[in-house]
């Protein structure tokens, strides 16, 4: 039996802000390292099917057989991007006709209900166009404003990462927990996009975490989320982001035992922009460096 002592600020409202290295201190007394379908719920169950659905779709089009437009922001959109966010709409709201909606190609549906589903159906389209196999479906579910649920399909890398609130997070049927290196001389850490920090007085401030850092990489997208949940890599910085991106991967990383925030500590919400995601006693500290540049 799985017992832990984990408060996890992202079920808190999402205008709060914490210590999350604090008060979030992963004590896993459990030997379940498989998963038990059993256990999950029917909102699980659906986002399984739905991410499912999408993968046999964009991996169809991967080859290149697509056609790409420009939307209003100058970011590509293709068939493929649509008709994964149709199947995913569909599948979801045939289970849940009572939910909102949120997609990043059809906007947002009945978005004050108390469910909402979050949903980008390639993330990571620039390199679905290019053939980087580093694209992914991302399916959460929100809650009266909080996280509960996150589905992220790493389709061309075979990766399925799931987690629900209080059920720990998982990658292909195994745990996932974050690491427990603290110390940033031997830390690696991950950077996303940059762009917003890179123009303010942050900048410096990332200078120094990657000076001290023992590995630098970019691994970007949902990759580097995955393997920050897995313990295999300790922090992940970006300043570009919108909730879409980042919603499931936050319910994944933090049911792993890590803190997900804004760079300036705040939980996840709608309007995110930017992420801090570590293990707990890196996150303090590099918080402690971040907060206040960049929202």
């Amino acid at each position: 039996m799985l017992t832990r002592c984990q408060e996890t600020e992202l079920v808190s409202k999402p205008s709060s802000s914490h210590s999350c290295a604090v008060k979030q201190q992963i004590r896993i007394a459990a030997q379940v390292e498989s998963y038990n379908a059993e256990n999950a719920s029917d909102f699980l169950k659906v986002a399984l099917a739905a991410a499912d659905k999408a993968a046999e779709i964009s991996r169809s089009y991967y080859a290149g057989n697509f056609t790409v437009t420009t939307k209003a922001d100058m970011t590509p959109v293709t068939q493929a991007d649509v008709e994964c966010e149709q199947a995913i709409r569909e599948i979801i709201l045939s289970a849940f006709p009572e939910h909102g909606f949120y997609g990043e190609e059809t906007g947002q549906t009945q978005a004050d209900a108390e469910f909402l589903w979050l949903v980008d159906p390639i993330d990571g389209t620039k390199g679905f166009v290019r053939q980087y196999p580093f694209f992914s479906t991302q399916i959460a579910l929100m809650h009266a404003g909080e996280l509960i649920l996150g589905v992220s399909c790493g389709t061309m890398m075979d990766e399925l990462a799931w987690a629900e609130k209080g059920q720990g997070a998982w990658l292909n049927g195994k745990r996932l927990r974050v690491s427990d290196i603290y110390d940033p001389d031997r830390a690696a850490v991950s950077t996303g996009n940059l762009k917003s920090l890179a123009d303010s007085d942050g900048w410096s401030a990332l200078g120094s975490i990657v000076k001290h850092a023992d590995r630098i990489r970019g691994y970007g997208d949902f990759y580097h989320y995955h393997l920050l949940a897995a313990g295999k890599i300790e922090a992940v910085i970006e300043s570009d982001v919108n909730i879409l991106d980042v919603a499931a991967l936050s319910v994944i990383v933090s049911e792993a035992g890590g803190c997900f925030t804004n760079l300036n500590g705040e939980v996840p919400d709608l309007a995110i922009r930017s992420v801090l995601a570590a293990n707990p006693s890196l996150h303090e500290k590099y918080l402690a460096q971040l907060k206040g540049h960049v929202t």
